[in-house]
C-alpha cells in the first residue's frame, strides 16, 4: 500500500474547485491510498525535469501531480489536465543541502531568466555577490544550479525579479547578503526556514526532507487522517517554519514572548502551543485573551486542532476578566456585582484642575496598574505614559479625589472589572486552595498559561496571570503585537515581574504584499511601547505573495459612499465570494447601522461591525468605510492636548492601530472609502 503525503498547495487548489470535482478528486485519492483497483494509476511524465514526477487522474479533466520515492507519494498539485502535465514537466524538487528541507523550483522559468539577466547586467561591472565566493554560497545551502544566475546579478532588482521563482530557503539568505548582511546574518535567515535540526542530510532522501518540512507536507496513513487533512482549515495541519518552531519548542526555561505584525500567524502559534502542551499532559493549561468573544473563537479553533476529548479538556479557554470573576466569586461565596457606568462617580470627584476623564485614567493607568495602596506609595510612584507632571500637593489632591470616587463605588456595592482583576490577583497571591478545582498543582491553579493578544492586557491582569501559574519551565507563553493595541493599556512584562525571552516574526503568510505595505504605511505614527522595555519599531515585515492593490475611493457625500459600498459588495458576491468571507466595518455605531441597513435593503447579508469588532477575524475581502477626517480618528477618543499631550499622542497611536487592524483583516482585497476630506491616517 502506498504511503501518502499531501502538500499545502494541493489542499488549497482542491478547496477552490467546484464541489463535484472536489468530491471526485477526494474519492480518487482515498482509493489510491488504499491501493484500490478502482484507484488512479501513476502515469510517467515525459521530458520532466525531475524523473520522480508522475500524474494521477483524479477527476474528469483534472490531474494530481505527485513526486514519488519508493512507496511514498507526495501530492503537490491538482490542476486541469494540460496545466498538470506542464507543471510536472517544469518543476524540480530538491533537498536543501544545509538544512535538509524540501524545495520546489520552477526550473523552466529560471532557465528563461538567464538571457534577460545577461542582457540587463552587460553594461555594468558591478556584481551583487562578487564579495561572496561559491564555497560560502554552497555552504549556505544555495543550489549549485543557481550560481550562474547569481554571478550575473548586478542590482537588488535582479534578485527581486527572480524572488517568485525561488524557494524561501534560497531567497532568504540571498536577500540578506544582497543588503550587505554578513554570512552569520545570512545563516540566521536560513535558520528561520527550518523547523528542526538535521544531524545528517541526504539530498536524495525525499521522505526525511518531507518530515522536516511540515509547511509543505502532511502524512496520511489511513482514510481518517486523509479526510482530516483535506477538510480542516490549512492552519490546523500545515505550519510555516517559525510557527512550528515556536509552538513545538520542547522547553522554554523562562516566559516566552512572540511578537509580529499582521498575518504572521501569532494566533496559530498560540493554538498549536496550547495543543502541544495538552498532548504532553504535564498539567492544566489556561489559554487566555482579553475578551470573551475572542476566547470563544479560540476555543472553537482549538476544537479543530485537538480531536481527542480527553486531551482537549486539559485546556481551559477564557478571558482574564472571567477568570477573575470566578476567583472572587469562589472566595466570597456569591457572584460580585459589576458597575456599568462609572462616569458619575468620577464627575463627582472632578475639580477645576482635572476633569473626570483625567482622574479615571490616573486611577487605571497609574494607581491600579502599580497596585498602589497608600498616598505615600502614590507620591513616590513613577507615572509612565502620563504627560503632565504633578507636584506633591496636586498628587495629594488627585489621590483624595480618587479615594472619593472609589469610596462611592464601594458604597454602591459594585466594582469595576479592573478592581475585580486586582482583587483576584491578591487572592491568588495569598492562597488559592481549591478555588479553581481539585487538580491545582499547588497554590497556583495552572501549570501552563498561554496568552493571545497580549498587548491589550492591563498590568492588573498580568499580575493575576503571573499569580495563577508557578514559575518554571513553560510557565508563560505570550503572543502579541504592540502596533495592534486597541486599548490604552501599556505594560512592560519585565516590569511586571515576568522576565521574558523575546522572539520576533517578520514574514506575513496571510497578507499579500500590497495590503501589508498599505497597512504598514497607514499604521505609521512612529514606534510604540509595551510588552518589552523601550519601544518597538515596525520595520522588516514582508510578504511571500502578491495580490491586488487596496482600493481607496472618495465620494462626494455619505449617501454616495453607501451606494458605492453596496455596488462593490454586490460585485464581490457576483464574483463567487461567499458572504461569510466578506466584511464591512466602520469607526462609529451610526455608520455601522446605516451600512447594515443599506446592504440589507439590497438583499445582502454580510458581516458588518465596528472597527473594534474586526480583531482576530479574517476575510477574503474587507470594506472599511467612513475613513474621513472627523471620524477617524474619533474626536471623542482623544484626550485634549491642553490636558495631557502625551495621553493624546497615545490616543492617536491607538486610533491608528485600530484602523490598521481592520484593514489587515483582508486576505485578498481591501476597499477603503470616505466622503469629504480623507482621514489624516490614510497614506498618500
Amino acid at each position: 500500500m502506498p504511503r501518502l503525503a499531501v502538500s499545502l498547495d494541493f489542499t488549497k487548489e482542491l478547496s477552490a474547485l467546484a464541489r463535484p470535482v472536489r468530491r471526485d478528486a477526494a474519492v480518487a485519492v482515498r482509493r489510491f491510498l488504499h491501493n484500490s483497483p478502482a484507484g488512479p494509476t501513476p502515469e510517467r511524465v515525459r521530458n520532466a525535469r525531475d524523473p520522480r514526477v508522475a500524474t494521477l487522474r483524479l477527476s474528469d479533466r483534472y490531474r494530481g501531480v505527485v513526486v514519488r520515492q519508493r512507496d511514498v507519494y507526495w501530492l503537490v498539485a491538482i490542476l486541469p489536465d494540460a496545466e498538470a502535465w506542464n507543471y510536472a514537466q517544469r518543476h524540480l524538487f530538491t533537498v536543501n543541502s544545509a538544512i535538509g528541507v524540501i524545495e520546489v523550483w520552477d526550473a523552466e522559468a529560471l532557465d528563461r531568466v538567464e538571457p534577460a539577466l545577461r542582457r540587463s547586467s552587460a553594461g555594468s561591472t558591478r556584481r551583487l555577490y562578487s564579495h561572496i565566493c561559491d564555497t560560502d554560497l554552497l555552504n549556505l545551502g544555495i543550489d549549485q544550479r543557481l550560481l550562474p544566475l547569481l554571478r550575473l546579478m548586478s542590482t537588488d532588482a535582479h534578485l527581486a525579479a527572480v524572488e517568485p521563482l525561488l524557494p524561501e530557503s534560497q531567497y532568504a539568505p540571498l536577500a540578506c547578503l544582497a543588503q550587505g548582511g554578513s554570512l552569520a546574518e545570512a545563516w540566521r535567515e536560513l535558520d528561520g526556514c527550518r523547523c528542526m535540526l538535521a544531524e545528517t542530510i541526504d539530498e536524495d532522501d525525499l521522505l526525511t526532507a518531507l518530515v522536516r518540512t511540515p509547511s509543505k507536507a502532511a502524512f496520511a496513513a489511513d482514510r481518517v487522517e486523509l479526510d482530516r487533512i483535506l477538510t480542516v482549515p490549512d492552519w490546523c495541519t500545515f505550519l510555516y517554519p517559525p510557527q512550528h518552531t515556536y509552538s513545538h519548542w520542547e522547553t522554554y526555561e523562562q516566559p516566552a514572548l512572540i511578537t509580529g505584525g499582521a498575518g504572521t500567524g501569532k494566533t496559530i502559534i498560540v493554538l498549536h502551543r496550547a495543543a502541544f502542551l495538552a498532548r504532553a499532559g504535564t498539567g492544566p493549561i489556561l489559554l487566555a485573551t482579553f475578551s470573551q468573544v475572542l476566547a470563544n473563537e479560540l476555543a472553537a479553533k482549538l476544537d479543530m486542532i485537538i480531536d481527542d476529548e480527553v486531551i482537549r479538556k486539559r485546556v481551559e479557554v477564557t478571558n482574564v476578566d472571567r477568570l477573575a470573576h470566578r476567583i472572587v466569586a469562589e472566595h466570597e461565596g456569591r457572584s460580585p456585582t459589576l458597575v456599568g457606568d462609572v462616569a458619575k462617580f468620577w464627575h463627582e470627584a472632578a475639580g477645576s484642575r482635572f476633569g473626570a476623564a483625567f482622574l479615571l485614567r490616573e486611577w487605571e493607568q497609574v494607581i491600579l496598574s502599580q497596585n498602589l495602596r497608600t498616598l505615600e506609595e502614590y507620591l513616590a510612584a513613577e507615572r509612565p505614559g502620563r504627560g503632565v507632571d504633578l507636584s506633591p500637593e496636586i498628587r495629594t489632591n488627585v489621590w483624595h479625589a480618587v479615594e472619593h470616587a472609589v469610596g462611592r463605588l464601594r458604597q454602591s456595592g459594585r466594582r469595576t472589572l479592573l478592581q475585580l482583576v486586582s482583587e483576584a490577583a491578591d487572592l491568588l497571591g495569598q492562597s488559592t486552595g481549591d478555588m479553581l478545582g481539585d487538580q491545582a498543582p499547588g497554590r497556583e491553579p495552572y501549570r501552563h498559561i498561554v496568552v493571545d493578544e497580549a498587548q491589550d492586557l492591563h498590568p492588573a491582569q498580568w499580575r493575576l496571570l503571573r499569580a495563577a501559574v508557578p514559575p518554571g519551565p513553560n510557565d508563560l507563553f505570550v503572543v502579541g503585537d504592540p502596533h495592534q493595541r486597541m486599548f490604552g493599556n501599556r505594560a512592560s512584562l519585565a516590569g511586571m515581574g515576568i522576565p521574558i525571552r523575546r522572539f520576533h516574526l517578520k514574514i506575513s503568510y496571510r497578507l499579500p504584499h500590497e495590503i501589508l505595505s498599505f497597512g504598514v504605511r497607514l499604521r505609521g505614527g512612529g514606534p510604540v511601547d509595551g510588552l518589552v522595555d523601550g519601544i518597538s519599531e515596525m520595520y522588516g515585515y514582508r510578504s511571500l505573495q502578491h495580490g491586488t492593490r487596496p482600493m481607496v475611493r472618495e465620494y462626494v457625500s455619505p449617501e454616495a459612499e453607501l451606494t458605492g459600498l453596496v455596488a462593490h459588495v454586490s460585485e464581490w458576491l457576483a464574483d463567487g465570494v461567499p458572504p461569510n468571507e466578506v466584511a464591512v466595518t466602520a469607526r462609529t455605531v451610526e455608520l455601522v447601522r446605516t451600512a447594515r441597513a443599506a446592504l440589507r435593503a439590497a438583499g445582502i447579508e454580510v458581516k458588518v461591525t465596528a472597527l473594534h469588532g474586526m480583531k482576530g477575524l479574517e476575510f477574503r475581502r474587507v470594506a472599511v468605510i467612513g475613513v474621513a477626517d472627523g471620524i477617524v480618528p474619533s474626536p471623542e477618543a482623544l484626550t485634549p492636548a491642553t490636558e495631557d499631550p502625551t495621553a493624546r499622542a497615545h490616543d492617536l497611536q491607538r486610533e491608528r492601530g485600530l484602523l490598521y487592524v481592520a484593514c489587515t483583516r483582508a486576505n485578498e482585497l481591501l476597499y477603503v472609502s470616505y466622503s469629504g476630506r480623507a482621514s489624516p491616517f490614510l497614506p498618500t
